[in-house]
């Protein structure tokens, strides 16, 4: 979680949990704010902190629905951000199980689905990541070192 609120930090945006009637997160762009649901455990306040950041990566400032580009970019960027592909690979190797592989990484299941669909890529028998450490910013890349 410090990861994350470095990189807030580094974005220059502030962190609010708060309760939240109708989502369980959400950037406020104007006030420079990430809100998060308080009533989220501790691995979706972390999803969604993650989903939140890439909505300020990408300098997006208005609410879109659910199947925009923009939430298709910050769903992305969250996993590209939580999952690193060993750690991945480690927890498939025990199970393949959705379920399973996100306890094990401190995510939701949301964020594996992600990372399967967006950041890997299957050739026969061989599955290959697309690193989080290549894909992001630099300045991202300093922040998770």
């Amino acid at each position: 979680m410090r990861d994350l609120l470095n990189l807030a930090a580094r974005y220059g945006v502030r962190v609010e949990m708060c309760h939240i009637e109708d989502a369980n997160g959400y950037y406020d762009a104007e006030a420079g704010k990430i809100y998060i649901d308080i009533s989220l455990t501790p691995d979706e306040v972390r999803s969604v902190f993650a989903h939140e950041l890439g909505h300020v990566h990408h300098g997006h400032s208005c609410d879109s629905g659910p199947d925009s580009p923009e939430e298709r970019q910050a769903r992305a960027y969250a996993a590209y951000l939580l999952v690193h592909p060993e750690d991945y690979a480690d927890a498939e190797h025990v199970s393949a199980d959705a379920f399973h592989i996100a306890e094990e990484l401190g995510v939701t299941v949301g964020v594996i689905d992600d990372y399967r669909a967006m950041c890997l890529q299957r050739l026969g028998e061989r599955t290959y990541s697309r690193s989080a450490r290549g894909r992001l910013s630099n300045e991202l890349a300093r922040a998770l070192s």
